[in-house]
């Protein structure tokens, strides 16, 4: 997505060949040629950085300076003089801008130092964005080859290029942060910063101020000027979470956001200018919402432009596998087990399951169960899942649903040694563990074998 240039600069001459030089760089310019009309400008269209010169008609950089940072602290300014001295350098940097050139312009010069800039911004706002949201699970929100997940693709695919606004629909734990975040990445704005909030984990006054930033003295405690969130997702992508938890005194706000692309801080009188792209999500009926009155028909219209539906786990059984073994794969590298493994006898159970909590449940059931196991190969009794959850018919030798995992997982070990006759070194083959395993396996449930092969279970 090409950058804005805002240009402020009473030479035609100058400002008409600084123009044609930056958008034969792939900028857009925005120009003007007084102080107070490039304040206008500003104000209306939202800029990556702005190239001023010193002296203006009716002010000069260091009047200008102040007043570009109160709309957006993290716009760079590059400051052009004609009669440049270390004392106005200093006060420009001081007041904010980045770089204090003297003509005559060498437009090499201005073109580098404008670019180290801009990289510079982007850089500072992903680190914001790290800092912000820590460390997360870098997945692909499309593992699997059943029909549901190939839908889900081609729709994602389909709307890679739009800035429309996207609502993601599912069940909590499906993956509706990790979609977000692939089509970010994927995106024309997948360079920039993407910031999350979870709309339902803070109350009104605090999604207020993180949203929006605060003046000094909005609020009690507010000591000093803060940008929002907002801000630090300018020209990039902002995924608000649970959206069908917002409190109705936001929804009017960021309806302006979205429409007019313009937002207040808390406290403060001046309309600001944002670019970004929304992405929301929810796990509720928002159209419900609309009918109690508890969400605005107008906002829900805006965000639900373009609508997907990510399906839940247990409408994609064949995936279970697939998502599992990546999980497994990420835990051997974290703790350092490269024997770690499912037991074919641990992939049957979690196929079976029913997964109320989806991937999200899926992900802390392996890590769970690769961190208790005392072996390298995770059993049915490590994962320990709800039986209240397991899908009938799971078995077909029996009925399970009064079993307990330890029974079944012994259960099984049974099943598979009379297939094998007792042999335990083809039953720790066809179960997928180890021979020292399965022996232990054996000890642990009293299963015990006789000279000819029989199997037998201690009481």
């Amino acid at each position: 997505m090409p950058k804005r240039i805002l240009l402020i600069d009473d030479d035609d001459q100058i400002r008409e060949a600084l123009c044609e030089g930056l958008e034969s760089q792939g900028y857009e310019v925005s120009q003007a040629a007084r102080l107070e009309t490039g304040i206008r400008v500003f104000s209306t269209e939202p800029c990556d950085a702005a190239i001023v010169d010193y002296s203006l008609p009716d002010g000069t950089a260091l009047d200008l300076i102040p007043r570009l940072k109160a709309l957006d602290a993290t716009v760079p300014i590059l400051v052009l003089t004609g009669h440049g001295t270390i004392d106005l350098a200093v006060k420009a940097m001081k007041l904010g801008a980045e770089y204090f050139i003297t003509k005559p312009l060498q437009l090499d010069v201005i073109f580098d130092l404008l670019g180290r800039t801009l990289q510079q911004q982007r850089s500072h706002r992903r680190n914001l964005v790290q800092n912000i949201k820590g460390a997360r699970y870098k997945r692909d929100p499309f593992l699997g080859s059943s029909d549901a997940i190939g839908r889900l693709r081609e729709q994602a695919e389909k709307i890679l290029g739009t800035d429309w606004p996207i609502l993601i629909q599912g069940e909590t734990g499906t993956g509706k942060g990790v979609l977000a975040q692939w089509l970010h990445q994927h995106g024309p704005r997948g360079e920039e910063a993407m910031v999350d909030l979870n709309c339902g984990s803070l109350s009104r006054e605090l999604l207020d101020s993180e949203l929006f930033g605060h003046e000094r003295g909005a609020f009690t405690g507010a000591i000093s000027q803060t940008g929002g969130l907002l801000e630090v997702a300018n020209r990039g992508t902002l995924f608000l979470d649970e959206i069908g938890d917002m409190d109705a005194a936001i929804q009017p706000k960021l309806l302006k956001v979205v429409e007019e692309k313009r937002y207040r801080r808390v406290g403060g009188a001046q309309d600001r200018t944002v670019d970004v792209h929304l992405i929301a999500a929810t796990n509720r009926d928002l159209r419900a919402l609309v009918a109690q009155d508890k969400f605005r028909s107008d906002l829900y219209f805006r965000i639900s432009t373009i609508p997907i539906y990510i399906p839940p786990l247990r409408d994609r059984v064949t995936d279970i596998p697939v998502i599992a073994d990546f999980f497994v794969k990420q835990l051997r590298n974290d703790l350092a087990r490269a024997q770690l493994a499912l037991s074919p006898a641990a992939v049957a159970a979690l196929a079976s399951y029913k997964w109320p909590g989806n991937i999200r449940e899926l992900r802390n059931v392996i890590e769970r169960a690769a961190l208790l196991s005392e072996w390298g190969t995770i059993s049915p009794a490590d994962l320990a899942l709800p039986m209240a959850h397991v899908a009938p018919g799971a078995d077909e030798s029996t009925d399970n649903a009064d079993l307990t995992l330890q029974q079944l997982e012994r259960q099984h070990i049974v099943k598979v040694l009379k297939l094998e006759n007792g042999s335990v070194d083809k039953a720790a083959a066809r179960l997928g563990i180890p021979r020292s395993t399965l022996y232990a396996r054996l000890k642990q449930h009293g299963i015990t074998l006789d000279r000819v092969g029989t199997v037998g279970i201690e009481v």
